[in-house]
């Protein structure tokens, strides 16, 4: 059954989040990552995978990525921390077909991945720093699945939440992720009644006017 904060966390996008984690004082965002083809926004509850550099004549014992997939479904997003290697990829096509059979909602690869017409073919949403047509075989291994990553700078867990989109990634604690959604949430209100206002003809001067205003009068009502 899919997550009901992946379900809530589906529903926002990643500006949003992200300025609800700046409100928490969090960090969450990801810079450089972004979608192989236009594919749509993804959402859900995170699958650790890492990769590294294969060492000379070794072999993984499995094909990379395939025991995420089967751990996988909706409201799920496989997360690869792939940075040993640009010249090898992460993720290719038969995994794409593989993982949208299985319901998982996207893969994010901290690094590059191939096939992308394929993904693209199948449906399935890519998110990655690049592209490569190099396969991983005798290049690069499965490390972990399930075991804590890093992406970019930031340290990942599975469990964790994160949502991309054509801004960037944005991942979320779990711990504190009901907080950072219902935060989220209240600013997606607010910006659709500011864009409601904007269409009825509004001065766009007085609109983000007075939500600056409204913005400084809680950061001070907060402040110690």
């Amino acid at each position: 059954m899919t997550d009901a904060l992946a379900a809530r966390l589906a529903r926002l996008d990643t500006c949003g989040v992200s300025d609800a984690m700046d409100r928490l004082g969090l960090t969450g965002a990801v810079q450089g990552l972004g979608p192989m083809w236009p594919c749509p926004r993804i959402a859900g509850q995170v699958i650790t995978v890492r990769l590294r550099r294969a060492e000379p004549g070794e072999h993984s014992p499995r094909h990379l990525g395939t025991a995420a997939i089967e751990a996988g479904g909706p409201g799920t997003v496989i997360v690869i921390e792939h940075r040993d290697r640009e010249d090898a990829a992460g993720w290719g096509g038969i995994l794409s077909l593989a993982a949208r059979l299985k319901g998982v909602e996207g893969v994010i690869v901290d690094g590059t991945c191939r096939d992308v017409d394929d993904s693209r073919d199948a449906g399935f949403p890519v998110y990655a720093r690049a592209a490569t047509p190099m396969t991983a075989r005798g290049r690069v291994v499965e490390a972990s699945m399930g075991e804590p990553i890093r992406v970019g700078d930031l340290p990942v867990e599975a469990g964790d939440y994160v949502i991309a989109d054509w801004s960037g990634a944005v991942f979320l604690p779990a711990e504190q992720a009901e907080r950072i959604i219902s935060t989220a949430e209240e600013l997606m209100a607010r910006e659709q009644a500011m864009a409601e206002a904007v269409r009825a003809g509004k001065s766009v001067v007085e609109v983000m006017g007075a939500s600056y205003e409204s913005m400084l009068g809680r950061t001070a009502s907060t402040s110690p």
